[in-house]
């Protein structure tokens, strides 16, 4: 099967026909170009994706649960499905698409010479021919001519009227005649043998070889398309073992939700410790007024004073969910405002379970935290004993600074390690934390003092107008109109029980509430001096010294206690200069 014999008069067919072949393997080559870019595409995207919706570090407490990590790990294969696909965009670049480029100039060069080749056989086949075909010509042209002349000279020799020279004459005209018809006559024959002679060398040599260079280029085209579309499918396939991983490990994060280890995490992370709030007792009206009963203790408000259970509220619990906040100028001197009492390094603002296991967790951080350190520090004595045994490869002087550094980070890491575990120990050894009672407190103040009176409003509006000259005081508001202000640090105790009576505690009660006072803070002094006329606040003198014993919770006054006696009340926060504790 030879181009050359089958399609020997197709020449421009063939032409045609190679011309498009290099023009289809050419387009092969755009082709995994632009899947290529489609590729980098899609797995940027999938980075993009991957990054929009993995966690944040505050969300870390979150992806505790089963659902939330196989989340997370499926993620994690997501992105790295995404650089499968980069290394498939990046093997069609560095190899299939640069070797195609290669080729296709090696073949478009190939085509041009084979072409050029035939073009210039062509030409001398058409420049043969056409000299055949003038000395065809000539021949005619002569012989027509030589004919002529043998027919005037017969005329002549038979024409009795003309002369023996003229007869010659015409003779010698159609021996000439004859003799150039003659040579005309070998041309043309010498011509047509050339012409013969070329011409089967074109249609059986010349051209058969320019046909089969075509199609030695045009096989060779498509083998190579045929080794483009394998190598590049082997790229494919050899992403997709890596890719396969990625979805096992899909289907392995999916296969380890459990939905009963995370209804435990739920309870690990929310349970507070404490016992349900035991039964309210009856009270028998008629046993009280008999005397068979003792009468029932009230807060001095009229109000019943309920047993402890409900008292003991902590941040995060059902009871202390009914807690509201302060809101206008109304509960301006609580702390309950959100972020209150946290960031403590003993985590006392949260309930027992909840505490333990932060202090757990602290105890774990700073034991890695000083393995870690140990293993520097035998790392870099080390160091210096061999610098000490080989001088030349360093100064064992120059570790001593990064020794005594490390040895620095290890001492606070175990004194660090040592509070934790004291916290942890003092919180197994005792029910309850020392400070617990002043965190509940200050939540109790924060409610109580959501409630003020236009009376107490209409005092501070005085004190504000007496102290023009000053710094502008805030407008504190006072509960119930009660002799026991919150400032005192006495004040209602919310429980689960909405819209009922239970919401004020008995003044007559500071052994339970006040236990302790509450620790002092720092100190500050007066700026200016204060006439206190509104109820929770006491004066001061001018330069006076005063225990600060509650920041100001953004309300614009601060709770103080004299240091010659237990007397607190609450100043504006303007009017001192405070001087915090190191360790608050």
């Amino acid at each position: 099967m030879s181009w050359g014999i089958e399609l020997w008069d197709q020449y421009e067919n063939v032409s045609q026909h190679t011309q498009k072949g290099i023009e289809f393997l050419e387009r092969y080559g755009h082709f995994l170009r632009d899947r290529s870019s489609i590729e980098i595409e899609y797995a940027g995207k999938l980075r993009k994706l991957v990054k929009t919706y993995f966690p944040k570090k505050k969300e870390e407490e979150d992806f505790q649960f089963t659902t939330c990590k196989a989340f997370k790990d499926m993620l994690n294969e997501l992105n790295d499905l995404a650089g499968q696909h980069e290394i498939v965009a990046e093997s069609f670049a560095a190899n299939v698409i640069k070797e195609i480029n290669v080729r296709v100039r090696e073949l478009k060069d190939d085509k041009k010479k084979q072409l050029s080749d035939g073009v210039r056989y062509q030409a001398n086949l058409t420049n043969q021919l056409g000299s055949l075909d003038r000395s065809k010509k000539n021949y005619e042209k002569s012989f027509r001519e030589g004919e002529k002349a043998y027919e005037a000279f017969q005329r002549a020799d038979a024409d009795l009227n003309l002369s023996r020279a003229e007869v010659e004459k015409t003779r010698l005209q159609s021996l000439y005649k004859s003799q150039q018809s003659e040579d005309s006559k070998k041309e043309y024959a010498n011509q047509l043998d050339k012409s013969n002679e070329l011409q089967n060398s074109y249609y059986k040599n010349l051209m058969p070889s320019v046909f089969q260079g075509l199609q030695d280029l045009d096989e060779k085209r498509t083998k190579c398309f045929k080794n483009y579309l394998i190598q590049a499918t082997e790229v494919e396939k050899n992403v997709y073992p890596i890719v396969n991983k990625c979805l096992d490990g899909i289907l392995r994060a999916a296969a380890d939700i459990n939905e009963t280890l995370d209804s435990q995490q739920v309870i690990d992370r929310f349970k507070s410790g404490f016992q349900p709030p035991e039964d309210i007792p009856f009270e028998d009206l008629s046993a009280i007024k008999s005397g068979d009963a003792p009468p029932p203790q009230t807060n001095g408000n009229g109000n019943t004073l309920r047993g402890d259970t409900h008292l003991l509220t902590y941040k995060g619990t059902i009871n202390s969910g009914k807690l509201k906040k302060r809101s206008g100028i109304f509960g301006i001197f609580g702390n309950n405002k959100p972020g209150a009492g946290e960031g403590r390094d003993d985590y006392s603002e949260l309930p027992p379970n909840q505490r333990r296991k932060k202090l757990q967790q602290k105890i774990d951080d700073y034991a890695s935290k000083i393995q870690l350190e140990n293993a520097a520090k035998d790392g870099l004595v080390k160091m210096q004993s061999v610098y000490q045994q080989s001088p030349q490869l360093g100064d064992p002087a120059a570790i001593e600074g990064q020794l005594r550094e490390s040895m620095g980070k290890l001492q606070k890491l175990q004194l660090e390690l040592q509070k934790y575990q004291t916290y942890l120990s003092e919180m197994d050894n005792a029910p309850l934390p020392q400070n617990y009672l002043h965190t509940q407190n200050g939540m109790r103040n924060s409610q109580h003092r959501s409630s003020g009176s236009d009376e107490s409003l209409s005092r501070s509006a005085s004190d504000l107008s007496s102290n023009n000259q000053k710094p502008s005081t805030p407008l504190p508001s006072h509960g119930y109109g009660s002799s026991n202000s919150p400032e005192s640090g006495i004040s209602t105790s919310h429980t689960s029980i909405p819209d009922s009576d239970f919401d004020a505690i008995d003044a007559d009660t500071p052994d339970f509430y006040e236990q302790d006072p509450l620790p002092v803070l720092g100190t500050c002094e007066a700026l200016y001096p204060f006439d206190a006329t509104s109820e929770g606040s006491i004066p001061m003198a001018d330069s006076e010294q005063l225990f600060v014993v509650e920041l100001d919770q953004g309300d614009g006054w601060t709770r103080v206690r004299r240091q010659n006696s237990l007397e607190e009340g609450f100043v504006p926060t303007s009017y001192v200069r405070i001087t915090l504790y190191s360790n608050c």
